[in-house]
């Protein structure tokens, strides 16, 4: 028995290996820059998509909705938020300034995070029932807006990626030696 435990063990350990060295190569610098394209597309993309809602509805649906949740100045802060989310998510999307667009990016979430989602827990999924084969589900609670931040932290901290705006305008924009 322990011989054949022993056995096991190894060739386990040997698909591990075989495993981990086949897919050794999205370890390598040339092809992990490459990482930034998926981030950036989804959270450019869905942050305008949330944009584009809003907008769509009329920024007043919005507005009074901020203002039943107690937030100052609605109006303001309803178009504000469009646009932190039409600007900010394009620009992300092409990978331009997104040290910069981040800042507001996250402000929204946090906001979002304290003032929306934190008394409805963590998990974004919330199924109540299943009337007619359709699933209902309840109001989502904080951990997409966790998932945006740590994509957008990871864009800022590990940069753009290739075809990035960023990285175009840091090459013509290098001083000359």
């Amino acid at each position: 028995m322990g011989q054949l435990t022993q056995s096991m063990e190894r060739e386990g350990s040997s698909r591990f290996v075989f495993l981990s060295r086949g897919l050794a190569f999205l370890a390598r610098p040339s092809v992990a820059v490459w990482a930034a394209i998926p981030l950036r597309l989804i959270v450019g993309y869905g942050f305008m998509e949330h944009g584009f809602a809003k907008l769509s509805k009329g920024p007043e649906v919005f507005a009074s909705i901020l203002h039943a949740i107690g937030v100052p100045a609605p109006h303001l802060m309803a178009w504000i938020t469009i646009l932190t989310e039409l600007v900010g998510g394009l620009a992300v999307l092409l990978g331009a300034f997104v040290p910069l667009v981040s800042l507001p990016m996250a402000g929204l979430l946090f906001v979002a995070m304290l003032s929306v989602h934190l008394p409805y827990g963590f998990s974004s999924i919330k199924l109540l029932s299943v009337t007619s084969g359709r699933a209902q589900f309840g109001p989502p609670g904080y951990e997409l807006d966790l998932l945006y931040l740590a994509c957008l932290a990871a864009l800022v901290f590990g940069g753009s990626g290739p075809l990035a705006i960023d990285r175009y305008l840091r090459k013509k924009w290098k001083p000359r030696s």
